[in-house]
């Protein structure tokens, strides 16, 4: 749930506070579990599609009420190298089989790390870590990262079973509801942040993490095997610092 003052949130959240019930909206606190789900269930409350720590009803009113804020946020898009390629060499229904497994393994990495799970397009997954997660959102950010390319097979001896690339940044977006009254309305985040986190996705080899520099710094995770390095980033008039974290052999 996102509020231009934040006064809705904490009221909303103090309310919900009064019913008993566990796990709760890591958002709003409304209860998901507990002897009252079943009756919010029947006001159509459950938990979000995006993530199931969170509830349905913190999407609803970003779409009922447009705008939104612009806040600090990290962000995680992660790739599959050479899709095209692989599409090409078998199947279109083999293809939708190894796609829906790569989903389902981001699926649980990122719903696990708290992640708010935007959209899944073609080859890519597109989350975000939501700012009541603090500084720890970059740190969360870069282990699913981590996570999700152990989970693809990228440790493993023989390679990975499909392979991966991820983009990490942290920075401030707008987060808010999107679109038109009159049309389709979304609940995203927009900014110049979210394009280069794109970016490094798509600049990523396979078993690659090119984290932003904002995003490492706030990461605090001291690994020794990072290394640093300056890309030509499309849009961007000068290159920009990353960190590479390097799964496997690449």
């Amino acid at each position: 749930m996102v509020s231009g003052t934040g006064s809705v949130l904490a009221n909303v959240r103090r309310r919900n506070k009064r019913f008993p019930g566990s796990p709760r909206c890591k958002q709003c606190y409304l209860p998901l579990g507990g002897p009252l789900a079943w009756a919010f269930r029947l006001q159509g409350l459950r938990p979000s599609d995006g993530n199931p720590n969170f509830c349905n009803n913190c999407e609803l009113f970003v779409r009922e009420h447009p705008g939104g804020v612009e806040v600090e946020m990290a962000f995680l898009f992660a790739d599959v190298r050479g899709s095209a390629s692989i599409a090409e060499k078998v199947s279109p229904t083999e293809f939708t089989e190894n796609m829906n497994q790569f989903f389902s393994a981001a699926n649980r990495v990122l719903i696990g790390s708290d992640a708010y799970i935007d959209k899944l397009v073609g080859d890519e997954v597109v989350s975000f870590y939501m700012p009541y997660l603090g500084g720890g959102k970059s740190r969360l950010a870069v282990q699913a990262a981590k996570e999700l390319l152990i989970a693809t097979g990228h440790q493993d001896p023989e390679g990975p079973w499909l392979p991966v690339g991820v983009g990490v940044n942290t920075g401030v977006a707008f987060i808010g509801s999107v679109g038109t009254p009159d049309g389709r309305t979304d609940f995203t985040a927009m900014g110049d942040v979210v394009n280069v986190t794109a970016r490094l996705a798509s600049l990523a080899s396979s078993g690659e993490i090119l984290i932003g520099a904002s995003a490492w710094a706030e990461a605090a995770i001291g690994d020794e095997t990072v290394q640093p390095r300056r890309l030509h980033v499309k849009g961007k008039s000068e290159p920009i610092e990353v960190f590479v974290l390097t799964i496997g052999s690449g």
